[in-house]
């Protein structure tokens, strides 16, 4: 006796496929839409436990800020929030678009090799120091 196997067809296995990737995308994009409309540097957003129990900036400080002003196209005031997610943020962008594509072709998502997750790691590390020396702080924001 034999079975035969039958695929779903690629319509259903293209739908379940991008499933994850529009799921994220669509958090991502409500949470924009949130932070553009409602104003963190107005308030009303918990501050960063690391400022508030140390009294010193992390990599994320300024974020939200940051975001919001990306939101609403004003990059310079971004830049002066947090120059590294300013960066990071379009970058992420791409990333989930890659991972889109890739999902909707049937293809593995990406998997950066670890000399890229050491890198932003050491990254992240040296942009928490550099952003809190006196010298820096205006600089690297939070303005």
């Amino acid at each position: 006796m034999t079975t035969v196997r039958t695929q779903a067809p690629l319509r259903t296995r293209t739908v379940a496929a991008v499933q994850s990737p529009l799921v994220v995308g669509a958090a991502l994009a409500a949470g924009s839409l949130l932070v553009a409309v409602r104003d963190p540097h107005q308030g009303g957003y918990p501050i960063c436990p690391v400022l508030a129990l140390t009294g010193m900036a992390c990599a994320g400080c300024g974020g939200l800020r940051a975001a919001h002003d990306l939101a609403t196209g004003d990059l310079a005031s971004a830049w002066a929030m947090n120059p590294l997610l300013t960066v990071a943020m379009p970058v992420a962008a791409v990333l989930w678009l890659v991972w889109l594509i890739r999902s909707a072709r049937g293809l593995p998502a990406w998997q950066p090799p670890a000399w890229v997750w050491i890198g932003t790691v050491l990254a992240v590390l040296a942009f928490s120091i550099l952003r809190n020396l006196p010298g820096l702080h205006g600089v690297l924001g939070p303005g």
